[in-house]
C-alpha cells in the first residue's frame, strides 16, 4: 500500500485528492496537513511513501517545506501540486529537490500516474518543463527572473498579479515594510523601475 501525506492549504482540495486516489486499491491518503508546521508534525508520527505538496500556503511556502525536506527527510519523494504554470514554479521546485511537478487541473487525470511514477523511483516531469530543465543545463537559461530567490520571485508574481503590498505581506506572513524590501532588491536584480514594469514582464514571459 502506497501510504500519501497531502499538505494543502483547501480543504475542498485535500477531499478531491482523496478521492482520485480512493479509487485504486494500492494507494490510500493516510494524513492529511494544512500548513508546513502540520506536515512536519506528522512526519514525527509516521511513515510515508510520498508527500503531494502544495506550493502555496500560509507562512512557510511549499518551496521552503521543500528545501527543509530536503535536509530532514531527503529519501521521501515529494511531488509538488500547483495551481501556477510550470514557467511559474515548476523548474524551481525541480531544482530544489521536488520529485515532481503537478498543475492543479491536471490532477484528475495525471495524478495517480505520477505517484507510480515517482514512488517506483523515477520523476515526473513534463516535455515542457524537460526542456527547460534542459536549456538550464545547457546553460541558455537567460530570462531575468532565474536570478531571484524562491521569495523575491514569490513577491514578483504577486506584484505583477494586482496584489497591494499589504495583501502580500498578509499572504506570506511578513511586514510591509519587508515586502516594500523585496520589491527593491527585485527591481535591482531585474533592473526595472517601476511595478509596471515587472507586470509586463511577467505577462510577456507567462508568469501569470
Amino acid at each position: 500500500m502506497i501510504s500519501i501525506l497531502i499538505a494543502d492549504d483547501h480543504a475542498i482540495v485535500r477531499e478531491g485528492l482523496k478521492q482520485i486516489v480512493s479509487e485504486e486499491t494500492d494507494m490510500k491518503v493516510l494524513g492529511e496537513a494544512e500548513d508546513a508546521a502540520s506536515l512536519f508534525k506528522l512526519l514525527e508520527k509516521g511513515e510515508w511513501d510520498i508527500i503531494v505538496l502544495d506550493i502555496n500556503m500560509p507562512g512557510k511556502s511549499g518551496i521552503e517545506a521543500l528545501k527543509e525536506l530536503q535536509i530532514s527527510h531527503p529519501r521521501l519523494p515529494v511531488l509538488i501540486l500547483s495551481m501556477y504554470g510550470e514557467e511559474q514554479y515548476g523548474l524551481r521546485s525541480i531544482k530544489a529537490g521536488a520529485a515532481g511537478y503537478l498543475k492543479k487541473v491536471s490532477a484528475p487525470n495525471e495524478l495517480v500516474t505520477a505517484i507510480r511514477k515517482i514512488v517506483g523511483g523515477s520523476k515526473y516531469i513534463s516535455p515542457s518543463l524537460g526542456e527547460s530543465l534542459a536549456e538550464t543545463l545547457g546553460g541558455n537559461s537567460l530570462q531575468s527572473h532565474s536570478n531571484l530567490s524562491d521569495r523575491e520571485f514569490e513577491v514578483l508574481c504577486k506584484i505583477a498579479s494586482g496584489k497591494s503590498a499589504e495583501q502580500i505581506a498578509e499572504e506570506l506572513y511578513i511586514s510591509v515594510h519587508t515586502v516594500y524590501s523585496y520589491r527593491a532588491r527585485i527591481l535591482e536584480k531585474m533592473h526595472m523601475k517601476s511595478s509596471v514594469e515587472l507586470t509586463k514582464y511577467a505577462v510577456q514571459n507567462n508568469l501569470l
